[in-house]
């Protein structure tokens, strides 16, 4: 069965507000076999809402709406729809009784435009709201499902999981959607295309979805089948062919964020880390503590962007900066090795770059990046030329930094 979701309000329009309630509800959607087929923003003007609708219910079995529920003249959506469909209106005691509980409980009185929230389409089913004051509606009619709920993403998830959800599996849909998920950092997304795409043929049923980030690559394989024992076996002989061609590329099968990865690896080998950081600017410690637990294998950073404070925090040599440039492999060996013996870290790692937009030169541009990585053996250094703007470098560089330490356990040298 097909579904299509219909954002309502002109605030969405703008640039200040994200639509985050589709994601929530494609995600839902897609668990009881729904394929969710358009997605559409709309603003509050009656003639585009109808036009949406119109649209939606020509093309999808359930059209689930999110917004113009609440108590204010541009609401509109109960109002919309009523006309769309050839009913009435009508004020719903229960409901208007609840919206005044809910305002004694909060020691207030229930201003006099919040009865328009008691207002229901005739035949529909009212949902229940208990974090809010507007209930959502199930409308079933010409052989379609219409679900308005509200635009409060808190209200919306509370009124799905506990009142939709039961219903959109009463309705007995037996396909169901298989997902899984390959991130793939150190190369391209054209790359990883011409590496997996001549499996495609073999697998005609598998839709792969391929999304880019500074964070790295993901492929999404996707099998909507009634089969579920048939599906997961084929996603995952899909999975390993895929794993064999992208090799150490591959972070990860499991849907494992870069950091997620790493974290794992230090934690299994009981090994710490440590970090001087230039150009990112405290971004690449930050990666490595936004998880739970990371006080197990984070000892700390600096952050250096100073050549004085290279030396006295980290001790390069001021000679070395004078020499070769506070931008230069010899320097990123000398942080990630000054930063490991200051801290007692199994393994320091140091970063230094031009992330610009200014002090690039035709010898060192914007987009430079030198990463050395040090253990007791000693340090080694790579560089790295990258594109973007200032930011885009910068994320580019702490994802480059956590595939050296990624690649120094998984693929020593």
């Amino acid at each position: 069965m097909r579904a299509e979701i219909i954002a309502i309000g002109s605030e969405l329009l703008t640039p200040f507000r994200l639509d985050t309630n589709s994601l929530f509800l494609t995600s839902e959607l897609n668990k009881f076999g729904l394929r969710v087929t358009h997605k559409s923003v709309v603003g509050d003007t009656p003639e585009e809402m109808r036009s949406s609708f119109g649209q939606a219910l020509e093309r999808a079995d359930v059209v689930v709406t999110s917004g113009g529920l609440g108590p204010t003249d541009d609401d509109r959506t109960r109002e919309t729809v009523a006309q769309m469909l050839g009913r009435k209106l009508y004020r719903d005691e229960g409901v208007f009784q609840k919206i005044q509980e809910r305002f004694r409980r909060f020691g207030r009185a229930m201003p006099e435009i919040n009865a328009r929230q008691a207002m229901v389409i005739e035949g529909a089913t009212i949902l229940p709201n208990p974090k809010g004051t507007a209930p959502g509606l199930w409308i079933e009619a010409r052989g379609h499902v219409l679900i308005l709920l509200p635009g409060v993403p808190q209200e919306l998830r509370g009124i799905f999981e506990n009142e939709v959800q039961p219903r959109l599996a009463r309705l007995g849909i037996k396909q169901r959607l298989y997902t899984r998920e390959l991130r793939i950092t150190g190369i391209f997304e054209s790359d990883v295309e011409e590496r997996v795409s001549p499996l495609y043929p073999q697998y005609p049923d598998v839709e792969v979805t391929i999304l880019a980030a500074p964070t790295g690559i993901q492929l999404h394989p996707r099998l909507w089948s009634e089969d579920a024992a048939k599906a997961e076996a084929q996603l995952d002989e899909l999975v390993k062919r895929m794993s064999l061609v992208l090799g150490e590329y591959l972070v990860s099968t499991r849907s494992e964020s870069l950091e997620e990865v790493v974290a794992r690896v230090l934690t299994e080998r009981r090994a710490t880390i440590a970090v001087a950081e230039s150009c990112t600017g405290g971004l690449l410690a930050e990666r490595l503590t936004s998880l739970p637990g990371s006080s197990a294998y984070f000892v700390g950073g600096v952050v250096c962007y100073s050549n004085e404070l290279k030396t006295s925090l980290v001790g390069v040599p001021a000679e070395l900066i004078e020499a070769k440039g506070a931008v230069s492999p010899e320097v990123a060996l000398a942080l990630a090795e000054g930063i490991r013996r200051r801290t007692g870290a199994s393994l320091g790692v140091g970063v230094t770059g031009i992330a610009g937009p200014t002090g690039g030169t035709p010898e060192k541009p914007v987009g430079l990046v030198h990463i050395g990585i040090a253990d007791e053996r000693g340090p080694r250094a790579s560089e790295f030329r990258l594109p973007g703007d200032r930011e885009r470098i910068r994320q580019f560089s702490t994802q480059r930094a956590l595939d050296m330490v990624r690649r120094y356990f998984l693929f020593p040298a």
